[in-house]
């Protein structure tokens, strides 16, 4: 039964706020007027006066951008940096205060080996399997050992090709790390090395190359993710609810409470991962362009309105918003507007952030306690469940004012829903079906679980030989 809201005349007053706030920007988003006859005159008056040339050159440039752009590098560069930010410190820090004190040690030694195992993987193959030229469902040889990724225009044309090369290496980092957070406190260390070196290969690299790379999702289905709602969130989401529900549940859990231990590192690594977002959605844009001016805006709304819905549900729901209420929402708005971030408006934004907020507390907070599994992070709820949200979404909001992409899509007659629908059920059972069969690789070969004993002392002594505080 929902408690009674302890104050229920200031929530009413801001939900009603909020939903004004939220219907008047998507409405004058949608009913803007168009450019005043005068002021489209003078438009194509100033065109005309233009010096001879200048706009057939610009058109020209935008066909032939002739080479490296530096601002678009450095924007990548610096997209880059902000990513690796959202894994070291963010995730870590995310991740370390929802443990007991006695495993957050653990959790930053598992983010600082998968992000060393994804570079080697990525510098050896990785990179190639996903971006070189293959079939519909991996990549090809061609730049194995990072052959021809130097600075010369690659895959995008003003940005060089090692610059974007180690763009999407930091989403390579990540991706995997997100996982550890469903089978956080009870998974052997060995048994994280050995599970992500093989769901890097069977699971992310297919995943960027058929979204990606031009492969089986892009050309057959036609499904768009502007920045990894499937490739990122999705795949990492549903793998780690197979995998928690494989390893079993921690010891007491359902009996003992699990609270977190530093909700103030959670709430400053949200932050971290918050700014770190830019690089993630804007730096997809592959320029320093409107794209990513937008892909900016959408994020920036949908994880501000994110926060404030999931702290609001919970007010609801539980008599009282928490800081982890507010930060867990901030990430749910965050990981539904990921595979929308340069596709939709920032009125649509507004939307997802909502629903990126409301949707996966539902999943945190009921869909767990009805079906029992222990997510200890609650990995899939956000993530799993978030990005499937969004990937959705993406299907009903895409604008093709926004987006040159969406706007070829549906002149083709493309329905965008159905494609995403298609995407979702593909990134669903491979993500399980590949889970389960490397899960039972780790289970032969050094065992998947921490021995009883191990885990009431905490993984930071049993498996690391240290620990982040007294005792």
């Amino acid at each position: 039964m929902i408690p009674v809201f302890h104050n229920w005349r200031t929530f009413a007053c801001g939900l009603v706020v909020t939903t004004l706030l939220s219907l008047g920007a998507v409405l004058a988003q949608e009913t803007a007027a168009p450019m005043p006859a005068p002021a489209a005159e003078a438009a194509e008056a100033a065109t005309a006066e233009a010096p001879p040339g200048t706009v057939e050159e610009r058109l020209s440039k935008l066909e032939n951008p002739g080479g490296i752009n530096s601002g678009d590098n450095a924007w990548m560069l610096t997209s880059s940096a902000l990513v690796i930010f959202m894994s070291l410190p963010g995730l870590a820090l995310f991740y370390g205060g929802i443990v007991q004190k006695k495993n957050i040690l653990s959790v930053f030694a598992q983010i600082f080996a998968i992000a060393g195992i994804a570079s080697l993987a990525w510098w050896a193959i990785g990179f190639s399997l996903a971006f070189s030229e293959g079939n519909e469902f991996i990549g090809g040889t061609d730049n194995a050992f990072f052959k021809g990724v130097d600075g010369e225009p690659g895959t995008l044309a003003t940005v060089s090709q090692n610059i974007f090369a180690m763009f999407q290496l930091t989403f390579a980092i990540i991706t995997p790390a997100l996982i550890i957070g469903a089978v956080a406190e009870r998974m052997k260390f060995a048994a994280v090395l050995v599970f992500v070196t093989l769901w890097l290969f069977a699971v992310y690299f297919p995943f960027a190359h058929m979204v990606w790379g031009g492969g089986f999702l892009a050309t057959n289905i036609k499904a768009i993710d502007f920045a990894g709602g499937t490739v990122v969130h999705m795949t990492s989401g549903f793998s780690a609810l197979v995998l928690c529900i494989l390893l079993g549940k921690r010891q007491g859990y359902g009996k003992e409470q699990f609270a977190p231990h530093s909700v103030v590192l959670t709430a400053v690594g949200t932050g971290m991962l918050w700014v770190g977002w830019y690089g993630f959605n804007a730096g997809s844009a592959g320029a320093a362009d409107g794209v990513a001016g937008n892909a900016f805006a959408t994020t920036t709304f949908a994880a501000a309105i994110g926060g404030c819905a999931w702290g609001f549900a919970e007010w609801i729901c539980k008599g009282r918003p928490s800081v982890l209420g507010f930060a867990s929402g901030v990430i749910g708005g965050l990981v539904a507007i990921t595979p929308a971030a340069g596709f939709v408006t920032v009125g649509s934004s507004i939307i997802f952030g909502l629903l990126g907020g409301i949707v996966p507390f539902i999943a945190v907070t009921y869909l767990k306690r009805i079906f029992g599994y222990d997510d200890a992070l609650d990995t899939f709820g956000v993530h799993g469940v978030g990005g499937m949200l969004g990937a959705i979404l993406t299907g009903i909001f895409a604008d093709p004012e926004v987006s040159g992409l969406v706007a070829e899509l549906k002149a083709d007659g493309v329905n965008l829903l159905a494609e995403q629908l298609k995407a979702v059920g593909v990134t669903i059972v491979w993500s399980a079906v590949a889970t389960v069969l490397i899960a039972i690789i780790c289970k032969i070969t050094v065992g998947l679980r921490v021995s009883p004993e191990a885990e009431r002392m905490g993984l930071d002594l049993a498996e690391h030989g240290e620990s982040g505080y007294e005792h």
